[in-house]
């Protein structure tokens, strides 16, 4: 019997440390590595795989050189063909800009006569195969199949790095074409300057979305520059080292007895070309390519590492770390080294210990990417609303879409005053307190943009603007934004005026037929005929890229009567899943490309309806938030290239799922207040600061126990179906326990 006992004991002694070190083997992988920058560039995503540093200024990635929707970023997975590597890019928009100074290596002289023609008459295009892309957050890699030559791609603050390793002993060189554009691009005026055998600058002006868009550059090269053809307007021309013209570019030559290895570093600048250089010098000169790859992937594992999720799946992990990484590329670094940026009037702004920021896609960005913003960065936070002010300074109001200095007036509503309101409300408050409520009244004081019918009515009539539902609905959360900040700074007389002017929605709801909908001057005819599934494309329409069952729900501000106008709970809960539920079918003529995701009625591929599911919560029926929220993550989120089920939006499609697989989310952003959902991890810290941490558990949590059995804040119970922003800032616990089965007394 002793016997038996020492071998079993033995036994399980050798077979613990054989578990142990099988553990041991597991490779650990940081957050870093689970990031796919091809998630979002399939489907209607709109991202780009190329590398930036987190909000940096310079975005540098490979351009198909197709004009179309959904090439926004300049490149689509679908495609086979690479035009060049241009510096900028948007990530995930819906309009197509930028794709400014592109830049491609050759083995072959080229006709430069042909440069700043369509992609099919373009001289230095090549085929590339997708299994020779490698991409993570900070680099990009991929081989020219035309001419044999790898292409790397990283990136800091300020420098795009740029390397080519050509594996054939022909022509080594590099094309710049200035007259490069597609989608929404054209050059206006563009130069270019060989100062000395490494140096190359210049300037491209264009116009599009941005109307005013002043790019200067300077690039410095590893290998001496030979010689060079360069064209101006077609023109080509080997004799001057300097050219200028509308569409310029040139061809540059590297003795072929050099290294087969060239680096390029590329500086930006809104300024100047000295700006430029000065950009090179302080943030380029001084480090390699390797250099900038490691410091720029440092950063990023730093960012990412703000949220350590635990969960047994992979996939999830994957989906989950892009989608943060995806929400800290914009707002982008706008200010040179010095401090100096450029507005849309030309005038420069010089900041003041403060960085400038520019794409700044409100509409989208306001409902969750700028509050995540608020838990994970506050000091940017703080630049981000200093920049805003500038803007206002500018235009006597605050910024509706700006790209690269530019207001594009772009989407509806005022939101640039939802987010300073928020920031404000939120304790964040490095700015100009006073300033920054006069910039929001009088923005919403104005009179352009629907506000002039806005003020007379207390809504937009149909007749006076298209979209007049949605942009009145957005006014009136506006309007409640202003009342907020006016009651916490003590001004009663503001305070009282803009809450009345926030019941706007109440004028828009017909308890007919349960929608907002569009309403005569005379305040008692609506728009007929009248379909909840029509939508018409910005143009003959009460509503905004959607159609009545999608925008029918924005009142953020007064959920409780809201409900009431739908006669209580009950009914209001009815209409609600009935949105979830009803065909997909979207009728008209001109419908939206925007209205994708469809669950139901339900469109999560576009953010008017991203607070929907929560609204279940304030209707005392939280288990059905707990059911939806959960559906839309499985359904809209993979880890394939068209894992967006829309554009991404700088950030706000992927902010939906960081918040929402945590187990909140912010439906109305200035309340300070987090509804609760369905958790996805079982796990997961929140860095608040070095010294503050807030825990999510989630016992149990599944695909199948996505319902609520209770929760406990600090150790209590919590009996509400939101935590409030002070309570997660405070730092602590907060702790779910999941089932198969909704618990349908919790958080009545």
């Amino acid at each position: 019997m002793r016997k038996t006992y020492i071998t079993l004991f033995s036994v399980a002694l050798i077979l613990g440390f054989s578990c142990k070190e099988k553990e041991q083997n597991i490779p650990f992988k940081k957050p870093i590595e689970y990031v796919d920058p091809f998630i979002g560039t399939g489907g209607h995503g709109h991202t780009y795989p190329g590398p930036t540093a987190p909000f940096g200024m310079v975005q540098p990635g490979p351009d198909n050189g197709t004009t179309g929707w959904d090439w926004c970023s300049g490149y689509h997975i679908t495609d086979s063909i690479i035009s060049g590597f241009g510096q900028l890019h948007l990530s995930g928009t819906g309009i197509g800009d930028l794709a400014d100074l592109l830049l491609m290596p050759s083995t072959k002289q080229m006709d430069v006569s042909q440069f700043g023609k369509q992609r099919d008459s373009l001289p230095y295009t090549s085929g590339f195969s997708h299994s020779s892309e490698i991409a993570h957050p900070g680099y990009y890699k991929v081989v020219l199949d035309n001419n044999n030559i790898k292409v790397e791609l990283t990136a800091n603050e300020y420098v795009a790095f740029h390397r080519y390793t050509y594996e054939d002993k022909d022509t080594r060189s590099f094309i710049i074409d200035l007259g490069y554009a597609v989608n929404w691009d054209t050059p206006a005026e563009s130069s270019l300057t060989l100062e000395d055998k490494n140096l190359l600058t210049g300037y491209r002006h264009s116009t599009g979305w941005a109307k005013n868009q002043k790019l200067f550059f300077a690039i410095e090269s590893s290998t001496p520059i030979l010689n060079a053809i360069y064209v101006a307007d077609g023109n080509p021309t080997a004799e001057a080292e300097h050219i200028k013209g509308i569409k310029t570019g040139g061809q540059f030559f590297f003795d072929e007895s050099s290294s087969n290895t060239t680096e390029l570093k590329i500086a930006v600048s809104s300024v100047s070309i000295a700006n430029a250089k000065e950009n090179l010098g302080k943030h380029g000169s001084t480090s390699s390519f390797e250099e900038a790859k490691t410091q720029t992937s440092e950063k990023w594992e730093s960012l990412l590492s703000k949220i350590v999720i635990d969960t047994p799946q992979d996939s999830l992990k994957t989906i989950f770390y892009t989608a943060l990484y995806h929400t800290q590329i914009a707002p982008v670094l706008f200010s040179d080294t010095n401090g100096e940026f450029r507005l849309q009037n030309d005038s420069i702004v010089k900041t003041k210990d403060w960085n400038a920021y520019s794409t700044l896609s409100l509409w989208d960005t306001f409902r969750a990417e700028n509050p995540l913003l608020n838990i994970l960065q506050p000091e940017r936070v703080n630049d981000i609303v200093q920049s805003m002010l500038a803007y206002y300074d500018e235009q006597g109001r605050l910024p509706v879409w700006t790209l690269y200095g530019n207001e594009t007036n772009t989407m509806t509503g005022n939101h640039g005053v939802s987010v300073i309101a928020e920031a404000y409300l939120k304790g964040i408050r490095g700015y100009n307190i006073e300033k920054a409520f006069e910039a929001v009244t009088n923005t919403m004081m104005g009179d352009i943009r629907g506000l002039k019918p806005y003020k007379e009515y207390g809504y937009i009539p149909y007749t006076s603007l298209d979209e007049s539902v949605t942009i009145s609905l957005e006014f009136a959360y506006n309007d409640w934004c202003v009342a907020q900040m006016a009651k916490d700074l003590g001004k009663e007389e503001e305070y009282r005026y803009f809450s009345n002017r926030s019941n706007a929605y109440k004028h828009l709801f017909d308890a007919e037929t349960g929608f907002m909908r569009g309403k005569s001057a005379d305040g008692k005819s609506w728009n007929e005929p009248f379909d909840p599934k029509f939508s018409s494309h910005r143009e003959h329409t009460d509503y905004t890229e959607g159609n009545a069952w999608q925008h029918s729900w924005f009142v953020l501000h007064a959920i409780p009567d809201f409900i009431n106008l739908h006669g209580g709970n009950k009914p209001f809960v009815e209409k609600l899943e009935q949105l979830f539920t009803e065909t997909s079918e979207i009728s008209g003529e001109n419908v939206s490309a925007d209205i994708s995701g469809l669950i139901g009625q339900y469109a999560h591929g576009n953010e008017p309806s991203h607070h929907i599911a929560y609204m279940f919560n304030k209707a005392d029926a939280p288990w059905k938030t707990q059911y939806w929220v959960r559906e839309i993550m499985d359904t809209q989120y993979s880890t394939k290239p068209e894992g967006l089920s829309g554009n991404e939006d700088c950030g706000q499609m992927s902010a939906w799922y960081v918040f929402s697989s945590l187990g909140l989310y912010p439906m109305n952003p200035a309340s300070g207040q987090y509804e609760l959902g369905s958790p996805v991890f079982e796990k997961a810290t929140i860095a608040i600061s070095g010294t503050k941490k807030f825990v999510i558990s989630a016992e149990s949590t599944s695909s199948i126990n996505r319902y609520i059995q209770s929760v406990k804040l600090n150790g209590k119970s919590l009996q509400r179906t939101y935590i409030t922003h002070q309570e997660l800032m405070a730092g602590g616990t907060l702790e779910f326990k999941m089932g198969p089965d909704p618990n349908k007394n919790w958080g009545i």
